[in-house]
């Protein structure tokens, strides 16, 4: 059973369109998935409103609430968990990054939302979690770009996940859709992004958690 905590205090960053193209990729892929939505303003909720009860599973949650949620989750079968989180609320992000085995901070590969990622990331240190920055919304085409932001982001003592969510119209298409993009474009390119996402994230949680077990 895996719980990822999708977690930025900078609004804007893609918090829920992550969260929910990431548990729809791995309900595909075979997982019993749920999404946990603890922002106010309830975005992944509306979007899992918009399915007509379609999986994956959208739940809400104050802030106290998470880890019972995310026990509760697990003892009914969910396998795949993803919480998504709001801008300035170190509380929910705190209990979210509490109960996960792996955190996504997501940033837009410019200059002041990679400044505003330092608080996340001193946040996710207090917890002791393996942790990566998801660069999100940003060119498809742009290697330098990313990799000064990659070198910057290393600089505040996280490491960048290898693959990115580049800014593509698709995610805005699909979720007005109610859905995923894997469901709305299957073949395009946006799909094959969150595919290889959810794959790495698959190959990490399970070899932190051998090391974990052999330690």
């Amino acid at each position: 059973m895996t719980t990822i905590a999708i977690v930025s205090q900078k609004g804007g960053s893609g918090k829920t369109t992550l969260s929910v193209n990431l548990a729809a990729v791995a309900e595909v892929s075979g997982a019993i998935a749920l999404i946990i939505d603890t922002d106010p303003q309830a975005t992944a909720s509306q979007w899992g409103a918009w399915r007509n009860n379609k999986a994956p599973e959208v739940i809400d949650s104050a802030p106290p609430r998470i880890l019972a949620k995310v026990g509760a989750a697990r003892a009914q079968g969910a396998t795949f968990i993803v919480v998504d989180t709001p801008p300035h609320a170190d509380s929910a992000a705190s209990r979210a990054v509490e109960a996960a085995d792996l955190v996504l901070i997501p940033c837009r590969p410019s200059a002041f939302d990679l400044a505003a990622i330092k608080t996340t990331v001193s946040l996710v240190r207090l917890f002791d979690k393996p942790a990566f920055v998801v660069f999100t919304a940003g060119p498809p085409q742009a290697p330098r770009m990313y990799e000064e932001a990659a070198e910057l982001v290393r600089s505040f003592g996280i490491e960048p996940c290898p693959h990115i969510l580049t800014d593509r119209a698709v995610y805005r298409h699909a979720s007005a859709a109610g859905a995923s993009v894997i469901e709305f474009e299957p073949d395009g390119k946006a799909a094959a992004e969150i595919a290889a996402l959810h794959m790495w994230i698959a190959a990490h949680v399970n070899m932190s958690t051998r090391a974990h077990e052999e330690v």
